[in-house]
């Protein structure tokens, strides 16, 4: 078996209309396409990172709450790449989204700093 690439990453969310608006409006992804599953009362919300297809939002009534903090188990986080790490971060403290400082990756040396989205998910960037 030869795997290609990351085809998407899945997320699902507490609130459907935050998380939306989150990832369109805050962080700039386009909408590929949005569908509403009526029978499993669900929102699937088919997102584009720099013109590729790559994130699926899901939200599903009465979803557990489950730790995302990058020492737990299971995902760390979620990255994306930006040219202007200082540019990007003053976008989103522009926006009232809290970021950590800007830390130096001890091994490329790339800035890199972390956020998190309205259920708390981790979401690092990382200059290019």
């Amino acid at each position: 078996m030869k795997l290609n690439k990351i085809h998407h990453v899945a997320i699902i969310c507490s609130d459907y209309e935050k998380s939306k608006n989150f990832y369109v409006n805050i962080l700039g992804l386009d909408i590929n396409q949005e569908t509403y599953r009526e029978e499993r009362k669900s929102y699937k919300l088919d997102l584009m990172v720099g013109g590729n297809y790559q994130l699926e939002l899901f939200s599903f009534p009465d979803s557990p709450y489950r730790p995302s903090y990058p020492e737990a188990r299971g995902l760390r986080h979620l990255a994306f790449e930006v040219e202007d790490i200082n540019q990007a971060v003053e976008e989103l403290e522009g926006k009232n989204i809290p970021v950590e400082p800007i830390r130096i990756d001890t091994i490329t040396r790339k800035k890199f700093t972390f956020f998190s989205d309205p259920d708390d998910l981790p979401i690092e960037l990382y200059e290019k």
